[in-house]
């Protein structure tokens, strides 16, 4: 008799464990983002708590979503704005040239029509 009692125990204590442990495991992200002070750590707590209702098949996609961000370098992706800035500059500066050398192109062609009319009325 006091063995059935004490399976059941541990029944229950297992049960309530897995359910905790779940629970645990899935705020996870949520804990990292916090840490990190993500700019998006509600959506992050939101969309972990969906996570339970398919099985944690997007809890993998929320953790890299969380681990992305970090508070002293942000999103790491300032390197690629300062090469796009880099970038703009140089399409400037081509456009520029592109201009001036359409407008030389321009003065030749109309100096040439010139001479050609000046050759053509003698």
């Amino acid at each position: 008799m006091f063995l059935d009692y004490f399976a059941l125990g541990v029944l229950f204590f297992v049960a309530i464990f897995i359910f905790y442990g779940i629970i645990v495991i899935h705020d996870i992200p949520y804990e990292i983002a916090k840490k990190r002070n993500h700019p998006q750590q509600d959506a992050l707590h939101v969309a972990g708590w969906i996570s339970l209702f398919t099985l944690h098949a997007i809890w993998p996609f929320l953790w890299i979503w969380a681990t992305l961000y970090r508070e002293d370098r942000g999103w790491g992706f300032d390197d690629v704005a300062k090469r796009e800035i880099e970038l703009e500059d140089d399409v400037k500066k081509l456009t520029k040239t592109v201009e001036q050398l359409q407008q030389q192109v321009a003065e030749l062609n109309g100096s040439a029509a010139k001479n050609v009319n000046e050759s053509g009325d003698k």
